[in-house]
């Protein structure tokens, strides 16, 4: 038995913990206490936070010159200064007092085991939980009670929040295209130019779809050229007017050597997302960012680059009612490029919570399945992203041929009768 006659206390959720919760709902939950004896009770509280919060050392050199006593020679010594940055801000705070006495200091509970329910609601606009290198984003609730000349206990749970983002919005169905075009150089000699335009269908994706990839890299240099493309994440954390930025390639393809004098066309060539948290944009202190690199490897030359930026949302698109308008979109966008042949057999995109689980989610970058990336791809750094296979039902495939044809003893009939 613990001193002070409490044998237990804890604090539970309702929705347990694989739930998740967004902006505008109720956390409700109840905290379990267990007496053996009869308990004096100060308060019991229960109080709710969360919020973002960036933290890095950025170091300072100062030079400093000695010379020696004959003065023939000199050395340089770097003094090292390590500032800490932080950056936080507080989106949740909410504290709840569930038992407290009416009369006096002191209330007495009965020996046995007491439940106290609590709720209440979120704050409408809240950030995706998020767990990186430099900062996070995280939410929990503490119980607390107090009695007198006896130590507080405490209860604490964490509890995981996914903001809603939204994909069937005109923004995130626009098409996204660039073009781009460098000269290959060698030993200062001009080698001929290459060119690189690239197009996506739409900026929105969840995590578990394909980005059909549309390209067109045009070789007249002289040295054969490869084309690649990769999606990359990139976090951006900020405290006290500093930024700090970490990249990672989370999926990547690429293409077939393109030799001098030709043409390449990528007609729709499939680069699946893996499980990876949706982005967060509207954060003071952090942000999540996505984007579509399509790069061209030119020997003795800095790479051709084409970035197109992503969004990865959270809902995916609608079966129906925007999708009717994203087919006549797709079929003026491939007219457009002139291309002969259609993407791969399109899947259905899954829903967020179907990919990407609630751990994932609050600590990205601890599966123990890396992705090998391409390290001229990434920026900084060795990091990793994850991928997992995902197997969907594709819609059927449309058919021309009327598969119960008429028979032939039957006459067609005039239009105009």
């Amino acid at each position: 038995m613990r001193p002070g006659g409490v044998r237990s206390f804890a604090l539970e959720l309702a929705r347990g913990p694989g739930g998740a919760y967004r902006g505008g709902e109720r956390l409700c939950g109840r905290v379990l206490l267990e007496a053996a004896a009869p308990l004096r009770v100060r308060a019991l509280e229960v109080k709710a936070r969360g919020g973002a919060a960036t933290h890095w050392l950025e170091g300072r050199s100062v030079g400093v010159n000695a010379l020696s006593s004959d003065y023939a020679a000199a050395e340089t010594y770097l003094r090292r200064r390590q500032l800490l940055l932080r950056g936080e801000t507080l989106v949740v705070s909410h504290r709840a007092t569930l038992l407290a006495p009416d009369t006096g200091e002191t209330t007495t509970l009965p020996p046995g085991r007491h439940e106290f329910l609590f709720s209440f609601q979120l704050p409408p606009n809240l950030v995706t939980s998020f767990e990186g290198k430099h900062g996070s984003v995280r939410y929990c609730i503490k119980a607390t009670l107090h009695r007198p000349w006896v130590p507080a206990r405490r209860a604490r749970k964490v509890f995981t929040v996914i903001e809603p983002v939204d994909i069937n919005t005109p923004a995130l169905l626009a098409p996204q295209a660039g073009a781009r075009e460098k000269v290959a150089r060698s030993w200062y000699c001009n080698r001929g130019l290459v060119s690189l335009s690239a197009k996506i269908d739409r900026k929105g994706y969840t995590p578990g779809e394909v980005i059909p990839v549309f390209a067109e890299i045009d070789n007249s240099s002289t040295r054969p050229v490869l084309p690649r493309a990769a999606v990359v994440q990139t976090q951006t954390f900020m405290a006290r007017g500093a930024r700090k930025q970490k990249r990672a390639v989370v999926a990547s393809l690429a293409g077939e050597p393109v030799g001098p004098g030709q043409r390449a066309l990528w007609q729709g060539r499939a680069l699946r997302i893996p499980p990876v948290g949706p982005s967060i944009l509207h954060c003071r202190v952090l942000h999540v960012d996505y984007a579509l690199k399509v790069c061209v490897d030119i020997p003795g030359t800095s790479k051709l680059l084409l970035e197109l930026p992503l969004v990865i949302g959270t809902i995916p698109l609608h079966p129906f009612g925007s999708r009717s308008s994203s087919v006549g979109s797709h079929a003026s966008f491939l007219l457009d490029w002139r291309l002969g042949a259609l993407p791969e057999r399109p899947e259905a995109p899954p829903e967020y919570s179907e990919v990407v689980a609630d751990t994932e989610v609050a600590a990205l970058g601890q599966s123990p399945f890396p992705l090998p990336q391409d390290p001229e791809m990434s920026l900084e750094g060795p990091f990793f992203a994850y991928i997992q296979e995902f197997r969907y039902r594709p819609p059927p495939l449309y058919s021309e041929e009327d598969p119960n044809p008429p028979s032939g003893a039957m006459r067609p009939r005039c239009m105009t009768c």
